[in-house]
């Protein structure tokens, strides 16, 4: 992509409903960190600039970061993780997916870092789901048993690792149409969320459903369930 291109995307999203700051992409075609960012715009579905989104992103993956710098790694894994978001809606580009998730994987617990917005958790829960649209879903469920194995005792509550590890468990229950098994592993991974109280009333309807239609259930869990991008977590 040419200065001149960039600029002119630079441009649209700001003229998006986003309206970013311009700053964010001053250092051009030059600097990945405004490559990722004018990426992240792109891909939003009011502005569906997804080509040119996915170039942005596929420049960045062999960039240089800042280990001793927990934003410059946090800016990094959200790029690889947004990449290998719109490679698994792409025919045919799971398997890139997989691979941009596990870079994304890589780079984060290569740190200690707490992270603002990335959490570990998430990216392995996305690591399953796509292992899970490959037809690799019994692997998928063995690692999610050596995460749970190995945080299922830690002396914090909130881990992010145990709610997706758990919430996978709870969809393969729900596909088996096993659908108490699907409740009980929902309830565990809420178990490892801090959930605000005003959230209490709606999950304990969602979970008071008698039918059998567990993908249903857990639907409505999910819509009940705070964002887990707005509650805290220790891990």
């Amino acid at each position: 992509m040419t200065q001149e291109a960039f600029h002119k995307l630079v441009h649209l999203v700001m003229a998006s409903p986003a309206k970013p700051p311009e700053k964010l992409f001053l250092g051009g075609m030059d600097d990945w960190h405004a490559r990722a960012r004018l990426a992240h715009f792109l891909a939003m579905p009011a502005v569906g600039k997804t080509e040119e989104a996915l170039e942005l992103f596929h420049s960045v993956v062999e960039a240089d970061v800042d280990e001793e710098n927990a934003e410059d790694v946090e800016e990094k894994v959200f790029a690889l993780q947004k990449l290998s978001d719109l490679e698994r809606k792409q025919d045919n580009a799971a398997e890139d997916a997989l691979r941009h998730i596990d870079a994304a994987i890589e780079l984060a617990e290569s740190t200690d870092f707490l992270y603002k917005y990335i959490l570990r958790g998430e990216l392995w829960g996305d690591r399953w789901n796509i292992m899970h649209q490959l037809k690799m879903s019994k692997e998928a469920e063995e690692e999610v048993d050596e995460r749970i194995e190995a945080y299922k005792d830690i002396p914090v509550s909130h881990v992010s690792y145990l709610y997706y590890g758990y919430r996978f468990k709870a969809m393969l229950a729900a596909e088996r149409g096993v659908t108490l098994v699907a409740k009980d592993y929902m309830h565990m991974a809420l178990h490892s969320m801090e959930i605000p109280p005003q959230y209490e009333a709606g999950l304990e309807k969602a979970f008071s459903a008698t039918h059998d239609n567990a993908s249903w259930i857990l639907n409505e869990v999910d819509r009940a369930t705070p964002n887990p991008d707005t509650v805290h977590w220790d891990i």
